[in-house]
């Protein structure tokens, strides 16, 4: 059982091969993808330039767009998946500082360790004043928690983003326990090392990305006097703003979180304002709601609209795979409109309630838990099955009028989307995964429980 005991370490070398892998499984898909993306927005219009809206961090006095650029989903080749395209990302990076965004969100662990360098060079053919970049110490495995190590995964940020300070520095993902806090960054010396780089100006800005449990927020928080961040990058959408709890036993809602950051006037960067696409991917029957109430606008402006509203907010990250993308979300910020107060209540009231009542897995697809070291695509399960729960098509049971016609779907559908190889029946509960996801899943068990309710599909063929 050697693989049941493998690193955090082994974990980070793995993410490359195995985000390969899963894009390679989904070449054949990607045509089909992007002619989705290019017929959902096929009446969408230009953005105006000159238009972007701006927050003043009332620290430092930048003036940071709106929108920020979440460099973690960047697009690949057609010709080959397992390559980003330089090109499409230095294009979509020209396009976006045209159209006012200025605040490009990085790690050394995205896009197979392949993220920072791709957003150096999109980014240095442009005017250093002309934009703000944020990466982030992304020392998770415990051999990277010694001083030298963490002080290299800094140094190298900045040989891969080619510049010689950084905007927004991050701890990241802070959140499992203090434990790992003081390991991570205390008892080796690391904050005094990283306030230091601060003060010699190679830091324009100390902060933090929380993902974990209410106690280590408000630990975390209470030393603002003793490191004074100058910013906390958290979840905020008007899923999470009342139900993170409710959702998943343990997370914190965003509208706790706010509020916190609030009182000491520490600046909130957002992340995950559609929850990986939760919030676009809704049954048919809450689009065409969200439609009605305004025609002209996509169903992911209103989470985006959303997220902007709250004058707390410095900026709000998206990754935009497509140009598509960028466009929209360019759309929703040139200018903002900011949400009414019947608007904010709607969402966070009727909407998020219904999508609560769905009983959804909350995956947002962000690949933190990924490579599986048994080869399984957790977040393609958990996202081909949420699809077909939100569009009816989940087979209910034997009694069930369309229940052949819907097995039949689901199972060849789930083929199509899943390799067989990388499939639920793969998994033998290690729960290497779990300390690793976000949202808490407790994804050792949900494989069991999709595990089951396919081979239930399998032997009950009649």
């Amino acid at each position: 059982m050697e693989k049941k005991n493998i690193s955090r370490r082994s974990f980070l070398k793995m993410l490359g091969a195995g985000t390969l892998a899963t894009t390679a499984t989904l070449v054949g898909c990607k045509d089909k993808k992007k002619e989705a993306v290019a017929d959902e927005y096929k009446n969408q219009v230009e953005p105006p330039v000159g238009k972007m809206t701006f927050r003043t961090n009332p620290l430092t006095g930048d003036k940071v767009s709106l929108l920020g650029y979440g460099m973690m989903r960047l697009p690949t080749k057609v010709d080959n998946s397992d390559e980003f395209d330089q090109d499409m990302i230095n294009k979509q990076v020209d396009y976006a500082i045209e159209h006012g965004l200025n605040y490009f969100d990085t790690s050394p662990v995205y896009c197979q360790g392949k993220s920072e360098r791709c957003t150096g060079i999109a980014l240095s053919r442009h005017k250093r004043s002309e934009y703000f970049v944020a990466t982030k110490l992304s020392n998770f495995n415990r051999d990277f928690w010694s001083r030298e190590k963490s002080i290299e995964m800094y140094h190298n940020s900045l040989k891969e983003l080619q510049v010689d300070y950084i905007d927004y520095y991050l701890l990241h993902a802070v959140g499992g326990s203090m434990e790992e806090f003081n390991g991570r960054y205390v008892d080796n010396g690391i904050m005094e090392f990283l306030m230091a780089e601060r003060q010699a100006g190679r830091i324009r800005n100390l902060g933090f990305s929380f993902h974990g449990r209410k106690s280590i927020f408000d630990e975390v928080l209470s030393r603002h006097e003793q490191y004074h961040w100058d910013f906390c990058q958290i979840e905020l959408n008007y899923l999470d703003w009342d139900f993170a709890n409710e959702i998943n036993s343990g997370n914190v809602d965003a509208s706790y979180l706010y509020d916190e950051l609030q009182k000491r006037n520490i600046p909130a960067v957002i992340m995950e304002p559609l929850l990986g696409g939760r919030l676009v991917n809704l049954p048919q029957y809450l689009m065409m709601e969200l439609k009605q109430k305004a025609p002209s606008r996509s169903v992911a402006s209103w989470a985006f609209r959303y997220a902007g509203t709250p004058k707390g907010v410095l900026t709000v990250l998206s990754g935009m795979t497509y140009m598509e993308h960028l466009k929209d979300n360019l759309l929703s910020y040139s200018p903002l409109q900011p949400l009414t107060e019947k608007e904010m209540n709607y969402l966070h009231g009727e909407i998020a309630r219904k999508i609560v009542g769905l009983e959804n897995i909350p995956c947002n697809d962000c690949k933190y838990c990924m490579p599986c070291p048994y080869g399984i695509d957790i977040p393609a399960v958990f996202v081909h099955y949420n699809k077909c729960k939100n569009e009816g098509s989940l087979p209910m049971g034997s009694g069930d009028p369309e229940y052949r016609k819907q097995r039949r779907q689901y199972l060849i559908s789930l083929d199509r989307a899943v390799p067989r190889d990388r499939q639920p029946d793969h998994c033998i509960q290690c729960g290497q995964c779990e300390p690793h996801c976000p949202q808490g899943i407790r994804i050792p068990r949900e494989l069991a429980k999709i595990d089951q309710m396919i081979e239930e599909m399998k032997q009950n063929n009649s």
